[in-house]
């Protein structure tokens, strides 16, 4: 018998049947390595890139070693998101079918009054461990019959400081715990907290981290950084790409460049922590069915992602270290089939990043070169340098007064030479005051303060009088921001010239939220980003 079969593992008919009914017929290479091992019921360090299959490298043994009826709880699974966490109880559920054990999932933002009631006939517990923490303080989970705990993507349960709360959990768990830590990657300070929670662990990986994606071909490209979202569309455009993934370091990158992707024709969708937990949800359910095919998402909301038919992953921006990286391109280049990453530079400083990651990796990134971002730029400027004639239009203005106050809206300024009215799509509804607009005219459009002239801010939109170069710069912008908002311009000559202006283009607009207050202290880590 083939020994990399599952057939060949000493498994139960019941499970067996599960494998075979998912479509499992080969293990992968850290399946092979640590099934054993966990049926052998010894502690395991296991260290696989993402993609591997580690969910059923400690998930199948979990299952057979896990007996219905024992009064509680026997195994737990931590992980860093909601989304993992959903996602591990999915494939716990599916692997546990004709063993009959009930599997729960804990997380933040789901009814806690359900979750209770699910603990009671819980064998299986898969959650975060602001969660789990809070449900040992109210008493409505005891974990004295678990005999296994698994911390799944232990390392980024370390990133978001989650530290305190492992080591409380296994606290309260039996020392003679068989305890299992899985993880694309796995720094110095996981193997220290091996030291503490784990006797004699065996070190198990499935490969040297870069052998998972011989599938998936990598690239940068240079690119300036006020062209990197014409760069986005100009490679779905080269590469005729269908269904990607775009990574940005920030929620607020995410909205921007959704913001900006869609009013382009690219229909986007955006995932960070910021959103609601039903939201998300039904995100990540619309990607994996294939009803969302472009996702713009941060790393940590991206970690519950397993989506299949992924042909590209991008990196807006630069990866924040090595395991990002990993993390990022491990999206594409699965089940056999073919990807790309593309990773966009803006800078030197972006160069030599790149190039700490390459040799951290040992990654073969090939340059990509972007034609036609020179034509989008000059598309942009166009409608500012080469307007059609109008008819002159008439401007009322309040006679013997300068500074005043328009219909519904504040003024503060005044008008200077040879100037233009720029017209924004936000006003006083969206908590806009004067400073708001001359920050984003000093530091998106390099306008000197004193060249501003006058501002008047009224329900839904705001005008302020400024150089023309100045407008020019400001249309330039591919998302210019204004307080929190990407925003909409229009440009007007002053005083009659002649002139067109830019059609508005009505856009959603999505204020920055504030975090939500924390209940406990340690479920405030789960979608920090």
């Amino acid at each position: 018998m083939d020994s990399s079969s599952f057939a060949a593992l000493p498994l139960s008919p019941e499970v067996l049947r599960a494998v075979e009914e998912i479509g499992f017929t080969q293990m992968t290479e850290i399946q092979q390595k640590a099934i054993p091992a966990v049926l052998e019921k010894r502690d395991v360090i296991g260290r696989s890139s993402t993609g591997t299959g580690k969910t059923a490298a400690f998930g199948l043994p979990a299952v057979e070693l896990c007996k219905s009826g024992e009064g509680g709880p026997q195994v737990l699974i931590l992980l860093p998101t909601r989304e993992l966490a959903l996602q591990v109880c999915e494939e716990m559920q599916k692997f546990s079918r004709y063993k009959e054990l009930c599997v729960v999932p804990v997380y933040g933002g789901a009814s806690i009054v359900n979750q209770i009631n699910d603990l009671k006939y819980a064998e299986v517990v898969v959650g975060t461990p602001g969660r789990v923490i809070d449900h040992l303080h109210r008493g409505t989970l005891t974990l004295d019959h678990v005999k296994m705990v698994v911390l799944d993507e232990a390392d980024e349960m370390l990133n978001m400081g989650f530290l305190d709360d492992m080591k409380a959990i296994l606290r309260c768990t039996p020392k003679e715990r068989q305890t299992l830590l899985f993880s694309a990657t796995m720094p110095t300070a996981i193997l220290r907290l091996t030291e503490r929670f784990q006797r004699d662990p065996v070190l198990i990986e499935g490969d040297d981290g870069q052998t998972a994606f011989h599938l998936i071909s990598q690239y940068y490209c240079e690119v300036p950084v006020k062209r990197k979202m014409s760069a986005v569309i100009r490679l779905f455009e080269m590469e005729d790409i269908t269904r990607a993934l775009i990574f940005c370091n920030t929620k607020r990158m995410v909205d921007v460049l959704t913001a900006s992707l869609r009013r382009r024709g690219l229909l986007a969708t955006a995932l960070h922590g910021d959103m609601r937990q039903s939201a998300r949800t039904k995100i990540m359910q619309d990607f994996k069915a294939g009803k969302v095919n472009v996702l713009i998402a941060t790393d940590v909301a991206a970690r519950g992602i397993d989506a299949s038919g992924v042909e590209a992953i991008i990196n807006y921006d630069m990866p924040q270290d090595t395991e990002y990286y990993t993390h990022r391109i491990g999206r594409t280049g699965r089940a056999g089939r073919l990807g790309a990453a593309y990773t966009l530079v803006a800078g030197h400083g972006e160069l030599f990043d790149l190039a700490a990651i390459v040799e951290s990796t040992g990654a073969q990134l090939d340059a990509f070169f972007i034609d036609g971002l020179e034509d989008a730029e000059a598309d942009t400027l166009q409608g500012m340098s080469e307007r059609p004639e109008r008819s002159e239009r008439p401007h009322s203005r309040r006679s013997g007064r300068s500074g005043g106050r328009s219909a519904g809206g504040k003024e503060s300024g005044a008008a200077r030479g040879d100037v233009v009215t720029l017209t924004l799509d936000v006003g006083s509804e969206h908590g806009i005051a004067p400073n708001h607009i001359i920050t984003a005219l000093t530091d998106e459009g390099r306008i000197k303060r004193a060249d501003i002239g006058k501002i008047s801010i009224g329900g839904e939109t705001s005008t302020v009088l400024v150089p023309a170069e100045g407008a020019k710069a400001m249309m330039a912008l591919e998302a210019p921001i204004v307080k929190d908002f990407v925003v909409t311009l229009s440009c007007d000559a002053v005083d009659g010239a002649d002139s067109e202006a830019v059609p508005k283009k009505r856009r959603r607009r999505r204020r920055r939220k504030k975090p939500a207050s924390p209940s406990p202290a340690a479920e405030s880590g789960e979608m920090q980003e």
